[in-house]
């Protein structure tokens, strides 16, 4: 087997991984699955491209970072995209989630969800159509690191990027009063809010937290392979199984379920066949179902 499928799996499980972030994230503060979180890394893609865009039309062409295939215009388009997904989760759940949990049945929350996802997608293709777009269409020469594995420069940086945010995240989890707000309102809503933590607040940071790291996993898929209005769709079942595999509630374990996914995907490609690509994902998540409901690093509710 060529070990250059460990660089592929790495390269989708930190995509799969940022994204699992804010699924496992929404479930264990707001206690629903929520399907639409795959369509705010579309959504983050395409919002990046148009800004880029505007960016383009303001300052012209711009010569790329070398050795990497972008300049400075995307990381600035990433940067504000990365805000406006955040703000649209806030204001989707404000116009449509928040109302529904209020009334106590959160599988109408989870049926609703499903409903903003085919609405967000389908409105994503009315914008942009079904065509598929690109950052930048610059063919990188791969480079060689030993054991027949071979890696490009963008892989580097977007590998770099994803420890550098998930670091960042795990450190606001564990080391800001945000973040203690967060893991208590997950483990008591109700006492948090006895307590004063403001859960409203909680809410408002869990979503911009979630949309923003899905927006930054829609423009690492925009690099490496193509925009697509279904590119989020697409990765809704790795993102659920690695956010199971790791354990609800928890960022690193959020991270390592996704490397996981994304490592067993490739491999399995190079082994079966990549028509079974997309078997992978279910099969992993119904076997930690099965043998371990809590995850790697889940811990039992009490």
């Amino acid at each position: 087997m060529n070990p250059q499928f460990i660089v592929d799996g790495a390269l989708t499980g930190a995509m799969i991984g940022l994204g699992a972030i804010g699924v496992t994230l929404t479930y264990s503060i707001l206690r629903f699955s929520n399907f639409s979180h795959g369509d705010l890394m579309a959504w983050g893609a395409y919002a990046t491209l148009t800004v880029l865009g505007l960016i383009g039309a303001l300052f012209g062409k711009v010569a790329p970072l070398k050795p990497l295939s972008f300049g400075w215009p995307l990381i600035v388009s990433l940067l504000i995209a990365m805000v406006l997904i955040g703000l649209m989760a806030i204001a989707l759940d404000k116009v449509l989630f928040s109302r529904l949990r209020a009334k106590g049945q959160m599988i109408i929350v989870v049926m609703a969800s499903f409903g903003a996802s085919m609405a967000l997608r389908n409105f994503l293709e009315f914008l942009f159509t079904s065509r598929p777009a690109y950052f930048s269409r610059a063919i990188q020469i791969a480079m060689p690191i030993g054991f027949g594995i071979r890696i490009t420069p963008d892989q580097i940086a977007l590998l770099i990027l994803t420890v550098i945010l998930v670091t960042a995240v795990h450190l606001m989890m564990t080391r800001t009063q945000s973040g203690r707000a967060m893991r208590a309102v997950s483990q008591n809503p109700a006492l948090a809010k006895v307590v004063g933590i403001d859960v409203r607040s909680v809410v408002r940071i869990t979503w911009m937290t979630g949309g923003a790291l899905a927006c930054v996993a829609g423009v690492m898929i925009g690099i490496l392979v193509q925009i697509r209005p279904l590119m989020g769709f697409d990765m809704l079942l790795p993102m659920f199984a690695a956010a199971i595999l790791g354990g609800i509630g928890s960022v690193p374990g959020a991270v390592l379920g996704g490397l996981i996914i994304g490592i067993s995907e490739a491999a399995a490609v190079q082994l079966i066949g990549a028509e079974w690509r997309a078997a992978v994902s279910f099969v992993i998540l119904m076997a930690v179902l099965l043998v371990r409901p809590i995850g790697l690093f889940g811990v039992k509710e009490r």
